[in-house]
């Protein structure tokens, strides 16, 4: 009888230990929500700076013309016309000392210049 009299509490202590620690709302489960609601909060200040970034650059499209023309340029090519574009092959990966190579003949041709549309023959 002198055993069960400790048994008894020492499984209750158990008992509440165990749920104070694995339970639903147990020291891990805190844990873990503490995890997830720092890596929530570090997204939501992520998100936040590229929004700001979103903001500058609609009001850049809405009032600078010279944001506009630099991404029609980047973006699609565009130039103005009065503007030549020099187009150049492109280097092969192993040929990086700028020496040409000798068995390509395109590589020792020179850069070709594109004309305006309407204007054949002006330089």
């Amino acid at each position: 009888m002198q055993k069960r009299f400790y048994l008894t509490p020492a499984a209750v202590i158990i008992f509440i230990l165990y749920f104070t620690v694995f339970g639903d709302r147990g020291l891990l489960r805190i844990n873990h929500l503490h995890r997830d609601r720092d890596e929530i909060q570090q997204k939501l200040q992520e998100l936040k700076t590229e929004n700001e970034r979103l903001r500058r650059e609609i009001t850049a499209l809405q009032s600078d013309r010279r944001y506009l023309e630099s991404i029609a340029r980047r973006d699609f090519g565009l130039v103005r016309g009065n503007e030549v574009i020099y187009q150049f092959p492109p280097q092969e990966k192993g040929n990086r000392s700028g020496q040409a190579d000798k068995k390509s003949p395109q590589a020792a041709a020179p850069p070709k210049a594109s004309q305006p549309p309407g204007k054949p023959g002006q330089p």
